[in-house]
């Protein structure tokens, strides 16, 4: 035999169960078609409803057993009587399964009602917490409006306090050129001078640099020793003096390189 071994659990191959023909003996009525309603999915595996179920019509086939027959008028009677009252007590039964799917429902409904009303919440904390927001952008925006008000009144108030008289002052030019923070060399933006605009003026701007004719007329007119480079070999160190003997340096070198060594 060889055995074999797949990628999925037998619960996941698993088909309806089988049911293979049968046959029934003339005379007999077996219990279990009483079931044949009953499918795989629909009823079955069995649940406490369907054996509440079966347990009722097992005693109303007990209750028909107990049926008196037909033969006389009071037989008639008394078989009339227990259906009657077989029938109330299946209304009644009826009844309290049309309660039970009521109530049911009714906490279906409930809980459906609750979770509504939660999302409803929700959606509605969500709005009140945009409409937070934008009164506190708004807000932002506003106090820094005043802010940005108050300053330039205070600058404006500065100003006049200065000129109080209301004199005319006359223009030092000396004094603003030699003052780097002046408005000479460094104008206000909220006085209407922007530095940005215009700014391709003072990008140098040369024929010699910008353009390849211009580069080659620039090489040609330096002179030869910017082109060409002269190295002169540095004079050898004399030891010795003329006299024929050696420098103190050079024996102290000497020294420095034993001792290095």
């Amino acid at each position: 035999t060889l055995s074999t071994q797949t990628d999925y659990r037998d619960g996941e191959a698993q088909t309806d169960p089988y049911s293979p023909e049968y046959v029934v003996p003339s005379g007999s009525v077996p219990e279990l078609l009483t079931l044949a309603t009953l499918t795989w999915g629909r009823g079955l595996p069995a649940g406490l409803a369907e054996v509440e179920m079966i347990e009722r019509a097992r005693e109303k086939r007990a209750w028909e057993a107990t049926l008196p027959a037909m033969d006389n008028a009071l037989q008639i009677v008394k078989r009339r009587k227990m259906m009657n009252d077989m029938e109330r007590k299946e209304w009644a039964f009826r009844e309290q399964e049309i309660e039970k799917l009521q109530e049911v429902r009714l906490e279906v409904l409930k809980k459906l009602l609750w979770r509504r009303e939660k999302n409803q919440k929700e959606l509605h904390a969500k709005r009140l917490d945009d409409h937070w927001q934008n009164y506190q952008k708004a807000k932002e925006e506003k106090v820094k409006k005043i802010q940005h008000d108050c300053a330039l009144m205070l600058r404006k108030l500065i100003a006049k306090r200065k000129n109080v008289m209301g004199k005319l002052e006359r223009r030092d030019i000396i004094k603003e050129y030699t003052d780097f923070a002046s408005q000479t060399y460094a104008p206000l933006s909220r006085i209407g001078y922007f530095p940005d605009n215009h700014s391709e003026r003072y990008m140098v701007k040369n024929f010699y640099l910008n353009t390849f004719a211009g580069l080659c007329e620039l090489e040609a007119s330096l002179p030869d020793s910017v082109t060409q480079v002269k190295i002169k070999a540095p004079k050898p160190k004399y030891t010795t003096t003329e006299t024929g003997f050696i420098k103190r340096s050079a024996r102290l070198e000497v020294d420095l390189a034993q001792v290095h060594q």
